[in-house]
């Protein structure tokens, strides 16, 4: 054997592994089953996997299970795990065994590995067991589905929250800062009648409020984890009392609200909450693709476009049409809903599947979720500050272009009738003439009452223009 390799044992023989890795057999026979993707568990997977490992030596050790000494030593290496002191240690390809027990035995021989130089041992002494210490009272069945939740949980409280209420806070100000803007509305891509910019912005923010508020609604599906149940839900080799002990420890550890699952079958055989769940993602993704798209279409030009607002020059747009910016950051946001969409359909498939008593799309629902939450995440951060927040209204430019508006014929209805106000729009369009001109040119209305009739400000708030109130 060569000095950079050591002899480590699983049930099915000897296994050579790194010399310097903490892992042992089952991963690495896992490393070499799966060379997939070359994709690993992230950061916040592995995290959530040390906090799991760290939560079930606690409830064991109250409860008398494991030595003292042992689930010391095992919380503390559970410790260095979920701070990312060694996310190097865990190699397994996202595409594995369904249930994720390579996975799960990765953390368990890394932090036994861990916890047996902790106390004085050697790696691979098996003093610190990766089964019968580190997985006591657990089955992988129950260990990966309480990582997902926990991940998945922390991702949305801890990641997309702050970012979405970022992009939120400057839609907000741009509401504010854009409301005396008025500008020409569109429905099908043609003019319809005035909006204020602030209106539109007022719009934009609701979305992602709302978003905010379909996430929030996941959280409590999402709070219910799997532990205990071990292989098929029933608990067996499980205390009674371990569940809700090492939920309440996850919680302690995450400052998440965690509790044990409302049914142990349905929480390792089905993973419907990851589904609802991502489906709020999907659709918090469409709506920042929306106001992307939105912001796209107002900033176009800046001479033969809508115009309406200013972008921010954040780069070079082309490398040979000299001076033309485009809106980079805004077609980010749009890249990065057309991937959540594609995560969105492996993970409603995947959850759909699973035979009898357990779900076997556990690292897929995993990897998907976590990856659509941290470019949701990221992208909504780099909406905010560098492409929404240095937006400017193009003021003249509405005011020039609301005022030729053949729209603005919509107000005339009450006054002159649907079928005089339509000839006065096309009368316009084919003269070249606003719609103020040709009701007054047609003897329809006064000066004075056109004025009164045909003020964009006004069409912006809801009444009957040119009655008294």
């Amino acid at each position: 054997m060569s000095e950079d390799f050591r002899t480590e044992r699983d049930s099915l023989g000897e296994m050579q592994v790194p010399s310097d890795a903490y892992w042992g057999a089952q991963t690495q026979r896992a490393v070499e089953n799966f060379p997939i993707s070359g994709i690993t568990f992230g950061r916040r997977f592995v995290r959530a996997l040390g906090v799991v490992k760290k939560a079930a030596a606690q409830a064991n050790r109250d409860l008398g299970l494991v030595d003292d000494d042992k689930a010391e030593a095992i919380i503390e290496a559970a410790d260095e795990v979920i701070a990312g002191e060694h996310d190097d240690q865990f190699p397994v390809d996202v595409f594995q065994t369904g249930s994720g027990t390579s996975s799960n035995m990765n953390a368990n021989e890394v932090i036994a590995n861990r916890a047996a130089e902790i106390m004085g041992a050697e790696i691979g002494d098996r003093v610190v067991h990766p089964n019968d210490h580190v997985n006591y009272g657990q089955s992988s069945n129950d260990v990966i589905p309480t990582a997902m939740h926990v991940s998945a949980l922390e991702a949305v409280e801890k990641d997309l929250f702050p970012a979405l209420d970022t992009l939120r806070e400057a839609l907000e100000a741009k509401e504010e800062e854009f409301d005396d803007v008025v500008k020409t509305g569109r429905t099908h891509l043609q003019d319809a009648t005035p909006v204020t910019l602030g209106q539109e912005f007022g719009g934009y923010k609701t979305q992602v409020e709302k978003g905010l508020a379909r996430l929030d609604y996941v959280r409590d599906h999402l709070g219910e984890l799997a532990l205990g149940g071990t292989a098929v839900g029933t608990g067996l080799n499980t205390h009674p009392e371990f569940p809700a002990k090492a939920a309440e420890y996850i919680s302690e550890e995450t400052g998440v609200a965690f509790r044990e699952a409302d049914n142990h079958f349905e929480a390792q055989a089905a993973h419907d909450a990851m589904s609802e769940a991502h489906g709020a993602l999907r659709t918090v993704a469409g709506s920042l693709n929306k106001i992307a798209n939105d912001l796209r279409l107002l900033a176009s030009g800046p001479r033969n476009g809508l115009g309406e607002i200013e972008q921010p020059e954040n780069q070079p747009g082309s490398s040979i049409m000299p001076g033309k910016i485009n809106p980079v950051v805004a077609e980010a946001v749009n890249q990065v809903h057309k991937q959540v969409v594609g995560n969105d359909a492996a993970i409603s498939a995947g959850a759909a599947e699973g035979q009898i008593d357990l779900n076997l799309y556990k690292p897929v629902l995993a990897h998907n979720f976590l990856e659509s939450a941290q470019l949701l995440s990221n992208s909504a951060d780099v909406f905010a500050e560098r492409f929404v927040a240095k937006l400017e209204a193009n003021e003249e430019h509405c005011a020039d272009q609301v005022e030729r508006s053949m729209a603005l014929a919509t107000a005339l209805n009450p006054a002159i009738g649907y079928d005089k106000a339509s000839k006065v729009a096309k009368k316009a369009l084919a003269d070249n003439k606003t719609v103020k001109e040709v009701v007054v040119d047609e003897g329809y209305l006064s000066e004075e009452e056109a004025e009164d009739v045909l003020d964009p400000e006004k069409m912006t708030h809801r009444g009957i223009l040119g009655q008294d109130d």
